[in-house]
């Protein structure tokens, strides 16, 4: 029994979580829409080439959420989750996670989305654990500020090592599924990384270096 450490956007879902719940707030006139879809646009071309500020964007995308409470946003979550990601859910991923179950392993998402995005998702995967960049809850209402080490390129490492410190796991035989050159600290760090229909810098690491690549799409 080992890790099963996945990524979630881009890897099991076909399509970038993040990036659709802003246009799903667009869409419910939570934000000025064209300031937003400008911003959303913005932000991730930087995440694509590399240059992503995770702080700064964890501000904006938490922003909208300010003053809500996790009961007033769950409505909203369920109909994201009902609109956009049952259409670009992945049988092949669930084939996948199902393959980890049968082996005993235990399986965790490792993103970089907000929880208040990924957590009905990995629900819907039927994935109990789940490190994401959490989101400040003061006095019961969200404050539209992140909390905690961003669970992004090299603090992916850093929160996984912190989860299996308190959960008495270890990362011996571990194995990473993602799509992203945004996981390679992760990705070199575990002893079986394998490439999920990967962007291009990501090909050419894996290729390079014999890691395993495959795709959950075909």
């Amino acid at each position: 029994m080992s890790l099963a450490l996945f990524d979630l956007d881009n890897t099991l879902i076909a399509g970038d979580s993040d990036h659709l719940w802003g246009d799903f707030l667009v869409a419910q006139g939570r934000v000025d829409a064209r300031e937003h879809k400008a911003l959303n646009a913005h932000f991730y071309e930087q995440y694509k080439q590399g240059e992503l500020d995770i702080d700064e964007y964890l501000a904006f995308a938490l922003g909208p959420m300010t003053g809500m409470t996790p009961e007033s946003l769950a409505p909203l979550q369920r109909q994201f989750v009902r609109e956009h990601i049952e259409p670009i859910l992945l049988d092949a991923a669930f084939d996948l996670l199902q393959k980890h179950r049968v082996l005993g392993d235990t399986i965790v998402i490792i993103t970089a989305t907000n929880v208040l995005v990924t957590q009905p998702i990995a629900n819907r995967l039927g994935v109990e654990h789940l490190i994401g960049c959490e989101a400040e809850i003061v006095h019961g209402q969200y404050s539209g500020k992140p909390t905690g080490v961003p669970s992004f390129a090299e603090g992916k490492v850093s929160r996984i090592q912190t989860w299996c410190d308190e959960n008495n796991q270890s990362m011996e035989n571990a194995v990473f599924y993602s799509d992203s050159h945004n996981d390679l600290p992760l990705l070199r760090a575990v002893d079986r990384p394998v490439a999920v229909d990967p962007d291009d810098r990501l090909r050419d690491e894996a290729s390079n270096h014999g890691w395993e690549i495959i795709s959950l799409r075909g």
